[in-house]
């Protein structure tokens, strides 16, 4: 008890998350007479995993897309093709912020990346200042659902190694986040067509789609790349996310030239510290996780749970409840390679399937960063674009209630997330 005390007054200090989980599993293992070369051990079995190469290769192309034009020839691609359509720059808006935060993996950096480009052309469209700072906001984390985005990859990893869920797979978890990650949208979309009531349609010119899809023409590939070879038979993930890294290195500094050989180091090297940060917390995390299981505690937790809650819908609302606040405390890496391997042997006892738990995961961290008071988005946003977060609170209370919504059905609804890889 006193050292978990201890542990805790670190953390709260502000020690490095993987010291605070590296020095719980070394202690437990050490109480327990076990050999602390485990950790170590558990380090190794993570580098032989052949789909982990995917994450570095996808993190380093969205960082090298977000440093490129890619966002503004995005949007104005989007905007030619739908902007004619009653809430056209608002629908744009969410396509684009989904692409780009499923290939970044980052929500701030959508909001960094994007953000400045839409919030002063939502408020040059007629836009209220509060609808396009929610919408802004909001935006930033939709895309996690959708392929190639790091965390489907994550939870699929933390899932294969713990080697109780053979079918969360990093191609099922694909799948299953497409009609989900549509739902969520869906609400957004029909709340931006209703707000753009009354403000003036954009006129459809074909001369300027031309252009657009010219000019974005590197750029549509990018997903046939990813899906097409995977879902296609013709490439392995860690094989799609080589070929998608080589093809951005090949567009961005080759071809177009816009982040120059003299910087290409500088994104490698920041690309990398996020990459190794994530793979330093998963990798004592594991450990930890070992630690956990020899000591049954995840058994003990679920019958803990099992007193207070017998049926699986209650269990599914308490996660809910305690997904949001964990989204706000913790971004979504952290809050995957600490809580999954607890939550999964728990949700399996109440037969909730593995992939449909990866869903509900994502789904509630995605709008945990903007649930006030301490979403990470928020804070972005505020620093951003000059708002206070009071303001930023009322603006997206409305996006908050709307996704709200799609997260209870998406959690009540297995089928949902299940129906593709079924």
């Amino acid at each position: 008890m006193l050292a978990a005390l201890a542990l805790l007054g670190l953390a709260l200090l502000g020690a490095p998350l993987f010291a605070i989980i590296a020095a719980g599993a070394l202690f437990g293992f050490h109480q327990s007479g076990v050999d602390l070369s485990v950790v170590a051990i558990e380090f190794f079995r993570l580098a032989e995993m052949p789909v982990l190469l995917a994450i570095p290769l996808f993190t380093f192309a969205g960082y090298l897309l977000s440093e490129s034009q890619a966002p503004r020839r995005l949007v104005r691609l989007t905007q030619a093709l739908l902007g004619w359509l009653p809430g056209g720059l608002a629908l744009v808006s969410l396509a684009a912020c989904a692409f780009f935060t499923a290939f970044t993996g980052a929500s701030g950096v959508t909001i960094v990346a994007i953000g400045a480009l839409l919030l002063p052309a939502l408020r040059q469209a007629g836009y209220g200042e509060n609808f396009s700072l929610g919408l802004v906001t909001t935006s930033g984390s939709l895309g996690l659902l959708f392929a190639p985005a790091l965390p489907l990859i994550l939870y699929a990893v933390i899932a294969q190694q713990l080697g109780i869920a053979d079918a969360a797979t990093v191609e099922n978890m694909f799948l299953a986040g497409v009609l989900p990650g549509l739902l969520m949208l869906a609400p957004l979309a029909a709340f931006s067509i209703w707000s753009a009531r009354g403000l003036p349609l954009i006129p459809f010119e074909a001369r300027e789609a031309g252009q657009a899809l010219r000019e974005a023409a590197w750029e549509l590939p990018l997903p046939l790349v990813v899906l097409g070879g995977i879902y296609g038979g013709w490439l392995a993930v860690s094989e799609a996310a080589a070929a998608t890294a080589f093809y951005v290195l090949l567009v961005v500094v080759l071809i177009r030239r816009e982040v120059p050989w003299r910087e290409l180091s500088r994104v490698m090297r920041e690309s990398m510290q996020m990459v190794g940060g994530i793979l330093l917390i998963l990798g004592v995390s594991l450990a930890s996780t070992n630690y956990l299981i020899d000591a049954e505690v995840p058994a003990r937790l679920f019958e803990t749970i099992r007193a207070w809650v017998d049926s699986r819908l209650g269990f599914l609302l308490l996660l809910n409840v305690f997904l949001l606040i964990l989204g706000t405390l913790l971004d979504i890496f952290s809050a995957l390679v600490l809580m999954v391997p607890l939550l999964l042997p728990i949700a399996l006892g109440y037969d909730i399937h593995p992939v449909h738990l990866g869903i509900i995961f994502l789904a509630n961290m995605q709008i945990g960063y903007f649930t006030p008071p301490v979403g990470l988005n928020l804070f972005i946003a505020s620093y951003r674009f000059e708002q206070p977060i009071l303001r930023l609170y009322r603006a997206t209370l409305p996006w908050f209630v709307l996704l709200l919504g799609a997260v209870l059905v998406i959690t009540y609804w297995p089928a949902l997330s299940l129906a593709l890889i079924n």
